[in-house]
């Protein structure tokens, strides 16, 4: 049983905990002390210390709203945000039992019930999360989608790749900044419809992580492909596999390592750009409420800004986690280590 807690705290990245497994089996109380000390209490410090100097530093930074908020002011405006998404929930369902009870009386009259009206209130600070979230995924799984099958092409045959290769390095440093006018005027010319299924804003936002995000994962693919042991391919020869056979029970399996670290890279990049594109392309998630806040000039703009700030962050955080886990459970060295 510890064993298998052992290993599954390995597989999720969360080794700090192991330590603490130890303890409560007995294996060596002192040293287990002495490592969890190190691995927990030394973080805890040095955020305990962060806070402390955010305090003080947050007393003397006076801005055109006001001291710069603290830890205290900055958690106060966190309790604010839940407190209006628990309100906005509340509206929510008070609206839609006001329309179901309407029609009950009309049923009850022997009239037709009216279509019930979709909630149109402004999203809150929850919403938008999730539509950061849902908006870089559906642009990471596009980039994944480009940036894997060239990857393999290109680590296959050297003279696709020769020519390849400049495009890739010419394109691959480029702004978000740069490429969001380009993104915003060709959808607004290709999605010409008056019922969008998805907002012009969402697919602006998308198609600019999808850009800037593909080329981690094409570079690494490409690496992990063209570093195949030769003897590989030479079996594939004499087995006379064909193409697909060849991709899908040699190649992905030998360079998935190299892939999922592309992808562990391409996530990140996407997390940061999505911020910049949807202040820009206003699409309504966490880019938006930062600058919506920015704007607004409020005297608790700058708390709720901060708030944005840390969020965002440990979104990022808990990302770049699931994709070393997923990477950590398709790697051929599963004593390699995560941090």
């Amino acid at each position: 049983m510890i064993n298998s807690s052992i290993r599954f705290l390995e597989l999720t990245g969360m080794n700090w905990l192991i330590p603490l497994v130890n303890l409560m089996a007995g294996r060596n109380p002192k040293a287990q002390i002495t490592e969890l000390f190190k691995v927990i209490g030394v973080p805890i410090a040095a955020f305990a210390i962060f806070l402390l100097l955010w305090s003080v530093a947050a007393k003397s930074i006076v801005t055109s709203l006001g001291n710069l908020p603290g830890p205290t002011q900055t958690w106060a405006q966190f309790e604010s945000l839940v407190e209006e998404h628990r309100a906005s929930r509340e509206k929510e369902a008070a609206f839609y039992q006001r329309q179901k009870y309407r029609n009950e009386k009309r049923i009850a009259k022997g009239k037709e019930p009216k279509k019930i009206r979709a909630y149109t209130g402004a999203p809150t600070f929850f919403d938008q999360i999730f539509t950061s979230l849902y908006t870089v995924f559906f642009g990471f799984f596009i980039a994944t989608a480009i940036a894997i099958p060239i990857g393999i092409i290109c680590g296959l045959n050297t003279t696709i790749y020769t020519g390849l290769n400049p495009l890739i390095q010419i394109f691959r440093p480029v702004s978000p900044l740069a490429w969001l006018p380009i993104v915003t005027m060709v959808v607004s010319a290709v999605y010409t419809t008056d019922d969008p299924l998805v907002p012009k804003s969402f697919i602006t936002s998308a198609l600019t992580v999808t850009l800037c995000s593909l080329w981690p994962t094409l570079i690494n693919t490409t690496v992990g492909v063209s570093s195949i042991d030769r003897d590989f391919i030479n079996v594939c020869r004499v087995l006379q596999l064909n193409w697909i056979n060849k991709i899908f029970k040699v190649v992905l399996p030998a360079s998935l390592p190299m892939i999922f670290t592309g992808l562990r890279l391409s996530l990140g990049v996407g997390w940061m750009v999505l911020i910049a594109a949807e202040m820009l392309a206003q699409n309504p998630g966490l880019g938006k409420f930062v600058w919506d806040e920015f704007q607004n000039g409020s005297s608790n703009s700058l708390g709720r800004i901060l708030v944005a700030v840390f969020v965002i962050g440990c979104i990022g955080f808990l990302l770049d986690r699931i994709m070393l886990t997923l990477q950590k459970s398709v790697s051929h060295d599963k004593t390699q280590d995560i941090r």
